[in-house]
């Protein structure tokens, strides 16, 4: 989960603030287990944060107050057993460990405080609340939260985990893995399981808005599942007279639909749907098929993939004050609409525009499916109203034609564990953008 943490509350280590900080680590924890009968009384920042946007956060998420005391235990070290670093980023680290009880192996995130004076991260929060609702096999499953209490050793600051159920391998691991290789029908399998988790999720009016492989997490079993669940958050249908206003700076950059690039803030699934067919393309490229350095950047690769983007293609996009000042790509002929009619062409494509991919000739020559073709075009319509909901998308023949999907229990029972282990924290792609 690479992006911007914002705080929950001020968390002051030094002295001025250190019973601030303890009163606020335990009205927290209460709010959290939903034992309180108000809302707990934050201390003040020391310059920015007001009582006002406290409430306003916490107000957010007291629909999902019930049943949360069955997910939080005190004193993680006498439950888990704690081993190797398997995931870092801005929030944090991800370790494996053990749970001491029944010996299960489970992952634990640690929510990390930025700095001295930063709260409880609002991705962290959010996170906890959205796993707490979701339940389906396509995504990962947090079984419980687990927390120390704030102490004059640990500067009155508590420090949160969330237990996950642990998944072997990531997909951008998997793919960057020259010894795994998926046949197609291998490929449709994964492919519809992302598509099933979601199905599941967008029926429950969620928004994952941060898909990419490095968040799609697989098990020895074969079972993928989505995760890393930072930047999502519930949506409502927009009205005319309430249109949606959130936040365009999400996603990934190679995998941002193009119309957050446009500056839309009233959007719904179709944007996880793009990232689902960027995802769906790195099954054949090895590697992200469009890699922008900047949002300008990154509409010019998307136009070379897609196609201009234009009026007739996407009638609304003259409403976007960005779309009159696009630059598009120099020195290349467009047709109106690019179509995949079949792997090659969008290999041949992207050839000269990344030279970063290599072994064209083993990549072409292992899938040439029209179906998955077509599949992969209404994923990426440059028009989000015409793009492929998850529904739809499960009803393709790309998954009802010869051959079809099948079981990856084989395959991935081949796969050294070891291997992923111990690369994990060398970052697949080392240029990856981060969400700004």
């Amino acid at each position: 989960m690479l992006c911007e943490i914002h705080s929950f509350g001020a968390m002051a280590s030094n002295n001025k603030y250190s019973s601030n900080s303890q009163q606020f680590s335990t009205g927290f924890i209460n709010f959290m287990k939903g034992n309180y009968n108000e809302s707990p009384e934050l201390p003040l920042s020391p310059e920015k944060v007001t009582p006002h946007r406290n409430s306003k956060i916490m107000n957010e998420y007291m629909d999902l107050k019930e049943n949360q005391n069955q997910f939080w235990v005190k004193n993680i070290d006498k439950k888990y057993k704690l081993s190797s670093i398997i995931g870092q980023g801005s929030y944090g680290i991800v370790r494996k460990a053990q749970n001491i009880l029944n010996q299960d192996i489970v992952a634990i995130k640690e929510i990390l405080y930025l700095n001295r004076t930063e709260g409880f991260p609002i991705t962290a929060l959010r996170e906890v609340r959205i796993l707490q609702k979701l339940r389906h096999e396509n995504i990962v499953r947090l079984i419980e939260v687990c927390y120390n209490e704030a102490k004059k050793e640990n500067n009155y600051r508590s420090t949160f985990y969330l237990i996950l159920e642990f998944c072997e391998y990531d997909l951008a691991r998997l793919l960057n893995y020259k010894y795994v290789q998926f046949d197609l029908s291998e490929i449709k399998e994964l492919i519809r399981q992302l598509l099933n988790g979601l199905y599941y999720m967008h029926t429950n009016k969620i928004l994952h808005r941060d898909l990419k492989t490095s968040n799609i997490l697989v098990t020895k079993e074969g079972i993928l599942k989505i995760a890393d669940f930072g930047l999502s958050r519930s949506f409502s249908i927009p009205t005319i007279d309430k249109p949606n206003k959130y936040t365009n700076r999400v996603v990934t950059l190679w995998y941002r639909a193009p119309e957050l690039l446009l500056g839309e803030r009233n959007y719904g699934p179709a944007i996880d749907m793009w990232g689902a067919g960027c995802i769906m393309a790195e099954f054949w490229t090895r590697y992200p098929i469009m890699r922008g350095s900047s949002e300008a950047h990154q509409l010019k690769c998307i136009s070379f993939i897609r196609g201009k983007i234009t009026p007739e293609v996407w009638p609304k996009v003259v409403n976007y004050d960005l779309y009159k000042n696009m630059e598009l790509p120099e020195n290349y002929e467009f047709a109106e609409t690019v179509k995949f009619l079949t792997i090659e062409t969008l290999c041949l494509r992207l050839k000269p525009f990344n030279n970063y991919l290599q072994e064209w000739k083993h990549i072409m020559h292992r899938i040439s499916n029209v179906h998955g073709c077509d599949l992969l075009e209404k994923l990426l319509y440059l028009d989000p109203e015409k793009r492929c909901d998850a529904n739809t998308a499960l009803d393709h023949d790309f998954f009802w034609t010869d051959p079809m999907p099948t079981n990856l229990s084989k395959t991935m029972s081949k796969i050294l564990t070891f291997n992923f282990e111990c690369s994990i924290i060398q970052h697949v792609y080392k240029n990856r953008p981060i969400v700004k």
